[in-house]
């Protein structure tokens, strides 16, 4: 299996959780006893608007919002839209990249996309800058989902732009050396050998979905929960790089970039200024 190979070969870095509950991430009833059936979502992220040219840059994912709260606030309206007008006896438990589940592994499944060469996956109307969420539970479902072929053919372009050399070969990302796993998991020091490679990432790189082909004609989404701050986009690179506590509260509350906390941002921020 795919998951224990990536395991066994240490590409999950100091995220020792991915190798936790296996058995739950393989196994629906193991995760939600009963469990029969997974619905799977999507929900497009892309941002209209980006940062000035020039300053340290935050992946688009967080911009916004925690996607973690929108997007289980709209699945627990589907769900309970599912128990009062489908199904009464609907038991089950809504998900999005917060347990041990396959996301992507189950996207796939639904006939939502494929997973690409840079292991994100790619919706063909959206391209690969969507939320994935799921409704795992007891409600009885025909699988008459059909599977989207991988349509990534030759093309290479993620690997190659990879500056840190994180995407080994197709499909295969080493936490080790990528800038997102860097930048936001990591917990120590950002390795030395690192420097001058970050093309200006602090929190997250975009780099391998900027230049897949099938994220040119990516749409903005129209979910306002997802719409970045004003004043976060008027960030000066002076204005990072003076960045104290009080305007990180000020600036990243109830946004993924909370996740680093204060001090990992301004490590990562230091990281790129720090001769």
């Amino acid at each position: 299996m795919r998951l224990k190979e990536w395991l066994d070969a240490g590409y999950n870095a100091g995220m020792g959780y991915m190798a936790k509950n296996f058995e739950k991430r393989v196994g629906l009833a193991e995760l939600v006893p009963g469990a029969v059936s997974v619905i799977s979502v999507l929900l497009n992220y892309y941002p209209k608007e980006t940062q000035q040219p020039g300053v340290p840059k935050v992946s688009r994912y967080a911009y916004g919002r925690d996607y973690h709260f929108t997007i289980k606030e709209k699945l627990r309206e589907l769900f309970a839209f599912i128990k009062e007008e489908i199904y009464p006896g609907l038991k089950g438990r809504i998900f999005t990249d917060s347990a041990p589940v396959l996301d992507r592994a189950w996207a796939v499944r639904a006939g939502l996309g494929w997973i690409g060469k840079n292991s994100n996956l790619i919706n063909k109307r959206w391209g690969s800058f969507v939320f994935i969420g799921e409704i795992i539970s007891n409600l009885e479902i025909e699988d008459e989902a059909e599977q989207v072929k991988d349509a990534c053919g030759t093309c290479t372009r993620c690997i190659d732009a990879c500056p840190t050399g994180a995407l080994t070969k197709p499909y295969t990302v080493d936490a080790n050396k990528c800038i997102s796993y860097l930048t936001i998991e990591n917990n120590g020091d950002i390795p030395s050998k690192f420097k001058g490679k970050f093309d200006n990432w602090i929190f997250g790189c975009d780099i391998c979905q900027e230049v897949c082909p099938w994220n040119k004609k990516a749409i903005p989404t129209e979910e306002p929960d997802f719409k970045p701050r004003e004043e976060f986009l008027k960030m000066t690179l002076k204005d990072w790089q003076k960045l104290d506590e009080k305007r990180f509260k000020e600036l990243f509350r109830e946004t993924p970039v909370e996740r680093t906390k204060h001090k990992g941002l301004r490590r990562n921020i230091d990281f790129l200024f720090d001769r």
